[in-house]
């Protein structure tokens, strides 16, 4: 036997005892951890030790063995556990790799041998519980990534709307001061707006309300920004008559004013009598008058300049309305025209693509050997729409007699036609006009086979006739198709009553066949 080095790289203790399936015995027990021997090596003294665990025991210097001690077979040198004295035990680790294992996690199924319990599933087990490393929580493995992406409430978040990185539990807080966090108008309803622009946003958003500019003269409305014109235009008699008072009193004022400065004129005398007093009390009386006429006549002259300007600003705003109008009568105009156009557009697509659908459905059913069958369902409802003679007949998509051959098709009356109403099914044979019927040969006179097929394949409803050559039904069709020609009474209504074998799952098969002979 060689020595191992144990400056190995990183290993792990013991396996726990309980992953083995079957009792273990004493030979493969770690003396150090007690647990089952995990890449077991074998001290000079005989005793087995994991290699995680000799490497523990060895790594400040020699140790005695402390299993010799209790089993009372110290003796020195040989109990003397040596890092430089120790041998990988092969033997051991083969048997150990074969006992069989089951893994130790709650609903975890595994069972194996300790080497696949190793290799493949310790570490992996999905129903393992981990420790998270942000919020130490113990998780399934299995849902470490949700914990991870979802739930750990210490997880990292970057903000969606200013990129700051925070923790998930601060998420409410950032929110609250984001500069970047989107809100929403509660005047206009509009939506997404950074809360650093939102202030902004209030002051030029139409919907948000401010006092009116007169509110200093008494007017109480609160109104829209973007209707603030309109409110100055429809209030302006309200306005004139809350300016009349202050324009009154600024003018009894000055009148008062004037009366005041010719008594003291009138009045020397008075004031030579009490010279100090009298000038005292007429000039602080003069004084404060004044001051307040001052005052009126500054808030006069604000408000007047404001009308000025709303004046000059409604004008130019009705001008600027009226020349918009224009244009967008005419755009509307412009509009309409084109939407007219396009409505035309769209009905051609709509009948072009009608046709092409009836193309696609009649292409997916035709043939062209002559042999055609027609599935039709829901025959009860087609049946009583028969009846109430709102579609008494209906026309099968067209089959061929070749792919250059006779085009015809099939016309079935659900509740009869002439003998046959209300008591039969009435089929005909339809010869229609094809894209070549200038190569082929007329009358048509190919014998015509119709049946009514037994769903069960037992008997089926047949009729057939030979064309009648000198009836317009065979001869060249002029028209999109000529006048039908076949069985009135070609089945008896009462054979689809009941449990019939021709009416299944409310559907009957009809079949045409056409002899070819002679073309």
């Amino acid at each position: 036997m060689a020595r191992i080095s144990l400056d190995c790289s990183p290993s792990l203790p013991g396996i726990p005892l309980s992953v083995l399936s079957v009792p273990m015995e004493n030979k493969y027990k770690c003396q150090q951890c007690l647990q089952v021997l995990r890449k077991p090596v074998q001290a000079q003294c005989g005793h087995r030790f994991c290699v995680h665990c000799f490497r523990e025991l060895t790594s400040s210097g020699p140790k005695p063995c402390e299993a010799c001690r209790q089993e009372e077979i110290y003796e020195e040198p040989t109990s003397i556990l040596n890092s430089n004295e120790v041998f990988p035990d092969n033997a051991a680790g083969r048997e150990i790799a074969s006992l069989p294992a089951r893994c130790l996690n709650q609903d975890c199924s595994w069972t194996g041998s300790i080497k696949q319990y190793e290799a493949q599933h310790e570490g992996r087990c999905e129903f393992e519980q981990i420790k998270c490393d942000a919020c130490q929580a113990f998780v399934l493995r299995a849902e470490k990534d949700r914990h991870n992406e979802r739930e750990c409430e210490a997880r990292t978040l970057n903000c969606k709307y200013c990129k700051f990185t925070f923790h998930f539990k601060d998420i409410k807080a950032h929110d609250e001061i984001c500069s970047k966090f989107p809100l929403q108008c509660k005047d206009c309803g509009k939506k997404k707006i950074p809360r650093e622009k939102f202030n902004e946003h209030i002051k030029s958003c139409a919907k948000s309300k401010s006092a009116c500019p007169f509110s200093e003269v008494g007017c109480k409305s609160v109104v829209e920004n973007g209707k603030l014109s309109e409110h100055e235009n429809s209030s302006t008699m309200e306005h004139m008559r809350l300016l009349l008072p202050i324009v009154l009193s600024l003018t009894q004022a000055r009148a008062e004013v004037s009366d005041s400065g010719e008594w003291q004129e009138d009045s020397v005398l008075g004031l030579y009598r009490a010279p100090e007093e009298g000038v005292h009390v007429g000039a602080g009386a003069a004084a404060s008058v004044h001051v307040n006429l001052e005052k009126k006549v500054t808030a006069l002259e604000r408000i007047v300049c404001v009308l000025n300007r709303e004046v000059e600003r409604s004008t130019a705003m009705l001008e600027a309305f009226a020349h918009q109008h224009a244009l967008d009568q005419e755009k509307i105009e412009n509009l309409s025209t084109k939407l007219g156009q396009l409505e035309r557009v769209i009905a051609m697509r709509d009948l072009q693509l009608s046709e092409t659908e009836q193309m696609v459905r009649e292409l997916q059913s035709c043939t062209y050997d002559g042999i055609f069958v027609w599935k039709i369902s829901e025959f009860s409802r087609r049946r009583q729409e028969a009846v109430a003679g709102r579609t008494p007949a209906m026309f099968s998509p067209a089959f061929y007699s070749s792919k250059y051959g006779y085009k015809m098709c099939l016309r079935l009356y659900l509740n009869g036609d002439g003998t046959g109403r209300g008591t039969h099914l009435s089929l005909f044979f339809v010869v229609m006009k094809g894209k070549c019927d200038a190569l082929l040969k007329w009358p048509f006179s190919q014998k015509v086979t119709l049946m009514l097929l037994d769903q069960n394949n037992r008997e089926h409803i047949i009729d057939a006739f030979r064309p009648d050559v000198t009836s317009s039904s065979f001869q060249r069709p002029i028209s999109e198709m000529n006048i039908a020609s076949g069985c009135p009474l070609f089945c008896p209504l009462a054979k689809l009553a009941g449990k019939s074998p021709y009416l299944k799952d409310d559907t009957i098969f009809i079949k045409a066949i056409v002899d070819l002979t002679g073309l």
